[in-house]
């Protein structure tokens, strides 16, 4: 059985990564900031599937001792990590980049960049020790160069984060542990819809390209999951939604109708 840790894995992509991976018979330790969080989740989950194979433990990915505590907790629960997943992080209103107060620059590079880091470090430094496993970055818009208006801060950390990836693709090599990166496409999940507060009618506009575009959770995390049991090399990318895809989906939206809201 595979044991697999997911940071910021209470609600969004990485609860879906968890309800697949035990529906695969995996044991999934999950992670949120909050012990009420993180104990609804792992309430909800452990009433769908095994309850001891469902492990909940509240840290910030952004205080190392808190991470390393959460690989200590996986590992004293299942005798080992197969698997980490990099999945914490935060978004923020669509906005110039100048408009974003301080504070929540601060915040989302810590959660999204720092909190890699100091997962990346705790894990590959366990994996090492204990001879084999591997390390998933959860990347995203800007992960590949893309601009778009209003999330240049977003954007950047998932620039940074793709940097991270193909680093310690390169620092691995020759050690049993392999890493790489998961792109899972437009999901729909508050990380998306939190963008549009307070601009109702950018909303509205904004739909109709999700509705070509993005997917539910439950649609894609089950396929996530099934290719990273499956993968053995180190340097993957997992792409969910590919240029070839993402064309189909334009040329058929006149034809197909998704709605994704309703």
């Amino acid at each position: 059985m595979k044991s697999v840790v997911i940071t910021g894995s209470t609600r969004g992509i990485g609860y879906g990564l968890a309800d697949a991976l035990l529906s695969l018979g995996c044991a999934v330790t999950i992670n949120g900031r909050t012990q009420a969080g993180v104990e609804r989740a792992r309430r909800e989950l452990s009433e769908k599937h095994r309850s001891e194979n469902v492990l909940g433990v509240a840290g910030n990915v952004i205080r190392f001792e808190e991470v390393e505590g959460l690989w200590n907790a996986a590992r004293s629960r299942f005798g080992k990590v197969d698997i980490w997943i990099n999945n914490a992080g935060i978004a923020h209103p669509q906005l110039s980049f100048w408009k974003h107060p301080p504070e929540r620059i601060k915040a989302v590079v810590e959660t999204n960049v720092l909190g890699a880091m100091n997962g990346a470090a705790v894990a590959l430094r366990g994996m090492i020790e204990q001879g084999f496993g591997a390390l998933y970055n959860v990347e995203g818009l800007g992960s590949s160069g893309r601009r778009v208006e209003g999330l240049t801060l977003y954007g950047t950390t998932k620039y940074g984060l793709r940097y991270l990836t193909d680093a310690l693709v390169e620092e691995t090599k020759g050690t049993p542990v392999l890493v790489g990166a998961l792109r899972p496409g437009m999901i729909i999940t508050d990380l998306i819809t939190q963008q549009f507060e307070g601009r109702p009618d950018d909303w509205e506009r904004a739909k109709r390209i999700f509705n070509i575009l993005a997917d539910r959770v439950e649609t894609v995390t089950p396929w996530l999951a099934r290719k990273i049991l499956a993968n053995e090399k180190s340097g993957v990318r997992i792409f969910w939604l590919t240029p070839a895809k993402m064309m189909g989906r334009f040329l058929l939206s006149p034809f197909r109708k998704r709605s994704l809201f309703s």
